[in-house]
């Protein structure tokens, strides 16, 4: 799936929590996120502080447009998510082991990196067929 494809289905399956998705539909989302939240930043210029070596901390204020960003790909990322996970044969539920420290985290970009299940799974069909399975 190609980058233009990826965002195009995330937006296009906004509230569809059933299915799958392929490694590539989701990162390649991930990565259109990160690109516009940066650039939001940049051009609202929202605060930021640092603090020193001894207690390393650090915030990032985000304006109304980086605000309203987040707010309105809440849910399709949410969704490309949970369509990942089932695309690895686990349970959209498992996104909220994000919640425990590092562990979690881990966890959950691996799985999220990880070759989905060949073949149909108990959450559908596969979604590149057999023969796509080598790129994604």
């Amino acid at each position: 799936m190609t980058f233009l494809e990826a965002v195009k289905s995330a937006y296009r399956n906004y509230f569809r929590f059933s299915g799958r998705a392929v490694r590539s539909e989701y990162w390649w989302y991930f990565l259109f996120n990160i690109a516009v939240a940066a650039v939001i930043a940049l051009v609202e210029g929202g605060t930021s502080s640092v603090s020193g070596p001894g207690g390393v901390s650090a915030s990032y204020n985000a304006g109304l447009f980086g605000s309203l960003w987040s707010l309105a790909n809440l849910v399709p990322g949410l969704a490309v998510g949970v369509r990942r996970l089932h695309d690895t044969d686990r349970s959209g539920w498992w996104l909220l082991i994000a919640f425990v420290p590092l562990i979690g985290a881990l966890l959950l970009i691996y799985w999220l990196a990880s070759r989905g299940t060949p073949g149909s799974n108990r959450f559908g069909a596969d979604p590149m067929g057999a023969d796509a399975r080598i790129f994604n």
